[in-house]
Formats: C-alpha cells, structure tokens, sequence
C-alpha cells in the first residue's frame, strides 16, 4: 500500500507545517527521576524524532507543584528552559517538530505525593479511586493561580524553542474535572451549568494565547468521551471543541475516557482506530486540524481513517515505542519490517501506573537507548529456538555483524506467541511472529526449520558462539484424562459443555476467556442478527453476554491471575464475570471421577469441604520450568554457550525480548 495521505504535508497555522501526518502523543516515561531531562530521555526521543514522526510531543510536563509527581518532566524555571532548549535542538536536528505538553493531573496525583508535597487540588473535593485519596477543593484565587502557571508555563515552553505548546484537557486531569458534573460540584462561576464548567479551560486557552502571541501554535489534548457514568459524552465535547477553536486552539488531539473507565482504549480488547468516530464527531464542528488517537498501530490504519476524512493527523505513541523507525519504514515501502506494537500495555501502562521507567514487549530496546549501543561483532553463532527470544537475539546479532544461524525444532517459528495470538483480544502477537520472519531474512539470518539440536550436532557445526533459546520444559500433567490448554488452542481436543481448568494462572484463564468466548454469540454473528433485523440490539447483545458453556477455574492459591503484570488483567477479569466464568480460590482437585473432579474447597476460615463440579473435559493449564541442560553438555564440550528465556529463567515474553536484546548487544 502507498500511503500518500500519512505522508503529505499539513500546515496546523502559518510558519508551522508537518512533513506528515504522524503525531507521537505526549506520554508517562519514568526517564526523568527529578524531573530533568536524563540521558535516557534523550536517547529515547532522539531515536523517535530520527524515525521521522512529524511531530512529538513531549511530556507530562509540569509546569508548578501541584499538579504532578517531582519525577515528572518539568518546566518551572529558566534552568528548565536552558536544559529543555538543548533536547529541543537535538530533535530538530533530526528533523522532528517538538512540542510540550503542560500537564496538571488534578486530583490524580494523591495528596502530599505531587512536587510541592500539599494537597492535591480539583474543582471539588471527590474521592478519586484512581488515586485513593480525596484533594482539596480549589479556591478562586488557587484557580487563578494555576491558570496563571500554565500561561507562564507556555511562555517557558515558546522560548525554550519548542513548536507549539500542548494543553492537556483529557484522561481525567484537572481540566476534565471540571468539565465533568461528577467531578465538579462547585456552585460558583466555575461550576453548576456546562457554560460555567467550561470557564476553567476556556480561561486557560485564553491565557496561555496571550502569554504566547497570536502566531505561536496552540494544541488540546481532549477527551472525546469520559466513559464515566454520569460524565460527559461526545456531544458535549463537540460543544466544548467548537469554543476551544474560537478561544485560539490550533489543533485538537482527540483520545478517549479517563483512567478510570471500564471501557478499553489502549489494549487489544479495542479494535484497530476503534475510537476515531470521536475524532470524527469533532472534526465535524470545528475548521482546524484534528488528530485521531488510541490503537491506531498501523500506518494502513492510519491511511484508512485520513482517507475516510475521519481525522487530519493520527497518534502514535506505542507504535512508535516499539519501532521508532515505523515512519520511515511505511515511507520508504517496508511496511513488513515495522516492528508491531501488540497492544499488550505490559511495558507501557504499567510503567506508567506502577511508577516504573517505560519499556515496550515487542522493543527490547526501548528505554535502554542510552546503554545498549551497536557494536560492531563478527563470527558465527549459532541460536537455538526460533521463540521470540531466539528470533530477537538473532536478529539483533546479524546487525550487528555476526553470522547467524537459527535453528527451530518446529515447522514454524514463533514458539509461545503462536499461542498468545490465538487468545481473545490477543492477536496483534501474531503480527510480531510476522516481522520476525521478515527481519530474520532482511538481516541475513539463516533459518532452518524441523531442526532439532543436540550437542554432537552443535560441536560438528563448530560455531564459534551459541545461544541456546529452547523454552522451558512443561510440567508433567498429573491428572488422569485432562488435556492441556495447548491442546485446547491448537484445535486438537474440543472441549464438551462443561469444563473445568485446573490452574487460575494467566495461562487458565485465558483458556478459560477463548472456550467462553467461543461458545457465546460471535461479533460476526451480533452484526448479522442486528443488522438483518433478525433479532432486536437488546436480544442480541444478551446472547453475547452469555456464556454457552459451564466453566470453572480451580486455583489453590489464593488468588488469580500469577503470571499477569500489575493492573493489565483487569479486561480478562472483566470478561470472565461478563460470560459467567466460575473462579474457585483455595480449591483444589483431589479426585478425577467418571462425571466430574472431587475438589477440597477451603474457606476464608481454613475449613475444608469437598465440592463435586461436573466436568466432560479437564484442562490442566500446565506451566514450565526451566532446564540448562543443553547449556551445560556444550559447555563442557568446550563451546561458548549462552542460555536466554525460559531454559534460563521462567518469565514473560517481555522479559526474554528484553534479555534476547541486551545478549544479543554484550555478546
């Protein structure tokens, strides 16, 4: 595909035109641990703006104390302006565009916790549960004064040398509490009706105009829809959106709810550009340029909803974590070799929520632009296991100069990731099985397939390095009659009407959402019966929300979900309670009978109690265990061997990319 929309030029005001339309939002990175610009920070963006995005924005960026944590990018003082000014130069010397965003969380930073170690402060004072704390209501004057920050902030921002400036007014900050009636509760000019609860950011627009000028390029991050009950929907951003243009915004950056909606906007359970009709509703109302923005992770999407006129520019800000070079590789016609993000938030999200620097599954790199350099190697070496750990580090090899050779006991490569991309919302996995096989053969690697190694064939070889990259070993299934959740993936057993999985590990309960999925009513089938009018919304929804199977998750332990990272299982749990999934804690199989398993089910007291549950098929979620043997015998025999992924230590897949990556570069 030619995409000749994505990129052609678009001039936002006069004197200030993108070279495309690619926008890399503003993003929580962790690389700025007081605040100031580190190495890190640097090599980070430096590697995005060298990948040709049009523009990027940087950021959060704060711009007083209250309103975000001290490890936030900042721009409070001169010194701030003289170090943002060298970042700045050095992104332009790529030939990126730079903003900032200027960013005030509200009532999302707890109390005590932002960089003036006070209250937080919001419209009003509401319980946030993102945050768990209750702020402080805010005076007239505390409002003035934030306002007047933001306006000294943006003058810092214009002679710091960035582009434009970035207001933030979504995900559930401080502008967004005051739009919203849930979070504003103010009886003053500043609250009460939609007029008067668009008075703060109007204000802010406002003010930050006139501390810039009339010819400095202004930007707005907006929520196109809380996803809140009670909040604001489409429609009253659109109204909100059309005063935003005529207060002086340049360019609308349309994303989704807040951080605590139920609604997914950022992991595979949303479809790609599933919230660009948001974009589209204010694009309809406004003259100025709007970007679309949230799993729009591919620049065919990205061609597609610039074609549809949905939107003038699209985010992408994960994309371009896992593959910096994603603009100049659609450009240059390699769209295969684009480095897939997969929609998995493990790395990202949970950087961002659980106070971790940022780092990407699919890019090993990413975060560590600073400390892992390409160096020249040169010799053979030989990768054992064409899982993704094998695949990252023999790619990774060959660039840098080695001979690489990958052997894979299967007829495909992929490993574990064959398996994740069969799971519900999980597929964008077997996009990163694809680049793998396009990069292993653009960086010269030699792959053989249904080659099975052992040490007499290693040592014939006589590779001067190798990698070993098996997996791990699986553990024995130990239940009579119970088949595994590979066999249940791979389509060798169908499961009968009841089941019950043995294992409430990531690994159970995704078997358990893909059998409950599976037995509900299918999209394909929802839009049938909808569309043809066969069956009334309200009917049809019921019959996806309901589960046509019995299944019961048994775990021991007492809780679900161990091998999930913090806070990304939540629309697995989610959809489990949706379909009806049944999850026994403490539980645990003792006797396998001819109609089902005898379970001793324990109590939050510690008393036992056997439990009968009908079962026609058992699926033990087995997991694995790490095994060096391989290691070890070549070793011995004298040759340099190196074990990476599961045979070395059990972990995720981010984990093993992460360390195929940092081998693949120290080697």
């Amino acid at each position: 595909m030619k995409y000749n929309r994505l990129f052609s030029p678009i001039e936002i005001k006069p004197g200030f035109t993108l070279k495309n339309r690619i926008l890399m939002p503003a993003l929580h990175h962790g690389y700025t641990l007081d605040g100031t610009p580190s190495p890190q920070f640097r090599a980070y963006y430096k590697a995005r703006a060298k990948g040709g995005a049009g523009l990027i924005v940087l950021g959060a960026c704060r711009f007083e104390g209250t309103g975000a944590k001290p490890d936030v990018l900042k721009l409070v003082d001169e010194e701030d302006v003289v170090r943002l000014k060298e970042v700045v130069d050095e992104l332009h010397a790529e030939g990126a565009k730079v903003a900032v965003q200027l960013f005030h969380a509200g009532r999302y930073v707890a109390s005590g916790k932002n960089a003036d170690g006070v209250e937080a402060l919001s419209p009003s004072a509401v319980y946030s549960s993102f945050s768990r704390s209750t702020p402080k209501e805010m005076s007239v004057e505390e409002i003035h004064s934030v306002i007047a920050a933001w306006a000294a902030g943006a003058d810092r921002a214009r002679r710091a040398g960035f582009d434009a400036v970035e207001i933030i007014g979504s995900a559930g900050y401080l502008i967004t509490q005051f739009l919203s009636p849930v979070t504003n509760l103010r009886t003053d000019e500043y609250g009460g009706s939609p007029e008067n609860r668009r008075r703060f950011p109007l204000e802010v627009v406002q003010a930050v105009r006139a501390a810039v000028g009339e010819d400095y390029p202004i930007l707005y991050r907006i929520s196109g829809k809380d996803f809140i009950p009670g909040s604001n929907g489409l429609e009253e951003t659109m109204a909100l959106a059309a005063e935003l243009e005529q207060a002086g915004v340049d360019l609308l950056n349309v994303t989704g709810g807040w951080h605590e909606t139920t609604v997914p906007q950022l992991p595979g359970d949303l479809p790609r550009g599933g919230l660009s009709y948001l974009a589209q509703g204010i694009k309809s109302v406004v003259n100025i340029p709007v970007c679309a923005c949230n799993r729009i992770n591919s620049p065919d999407t990205a061609e597609e909803l610039l074609a549809m006129g949905k939107c003038d520019l699209v985010g992408m800000g994960r994309p371009l974590l896992a593959d910096p070079e994603l603009p100049i590789k659609a450009q240059s016609g390699h769209p295969e070799l684009i480095r897939p993000c997969v929609a998995c938030n493990q790395g990202c999200l949970v950087g961002a929520f659980f106070d971790r620097p940022v780092v990407c599954l699919a890019n090993g790199l990413c975060g560590h632009e600073s400390e892992w350099l390409l160096t020249p190697g040169q010799g053979s070496v030989l990768v054992i296991g064409g899982g993704c750990a094998g695949c990252e580090c023999a790619i990774r090899l060959a660039q840098r100069g080695y001979q690489v050779t990958l052997w894979e006991k299967t007829s495909a490569l992929g490993g574990q990731l064959r398996l994740a991309g069969k799971c519900p919302a999980k597929g964008e996995f077997n996009g990163l099985i694809a680049y793998y096989e396009q990069a292993l053969a653009q960086a010269g690697v030699t792959v053989v397939l249904n080659k099975t190694a052992d040490v007499d064939s290693v040592v014939a070889e006589c590779f001067d390095k190798v990698v070993v990259a098996i997996g791990g070993r699986p553990d024995e299934v130990k239940l009579p009659g119970a088949v595994t959740c590979e066999d249940i993936f791979s389509g060798d057993v169908v499961p009968g009407k009841d089941v019950v999985i043995v294992g409430g590990t990531f690994k159970g309960l995704e078997t358990a959402r893909y059998l409950a999925r599976k037995s509900a009513l299918s999209p394909e089938e929802h839009y049938f019966l909808v569309t043809q009018r066969a069956e009334t919304a309200d009917t049809a929804a019921a019959m996806a929300n309901r589960c046509g199977r019995t299944i019961t998750v048994v775990e021991q332990e007492k809780r679900m979900g161990a091998g999930y990272e913090p806070g990304v299982s939540w629309t697995v749990m989610q959809e489990l309670a949706r379909l009806g999934v049944k999850q026994r804690k403490l539980c645990k199989v003792v006797a396998v009978t001819d109609t089902g398993v005898t379970c001793e089910q324990q109590d939050k007291e510690g008393n036992v109690t056997l439990v009968d549950i009908p079962c026609d098929t058992l699926v033990f979620a087995a997991g694995v265990h790490p095994d060096e043997s391989l290691t070890r015998e070549l070793m011995d025999m004298g040759v340099e061997a190196v074990s990476l992924g599961n045979c070395a230590k059990l972990g995720r897949a981010i984990g093993a990319i992460s360390d195929a990556v940092k081998t693949a570069y120290t080697l």
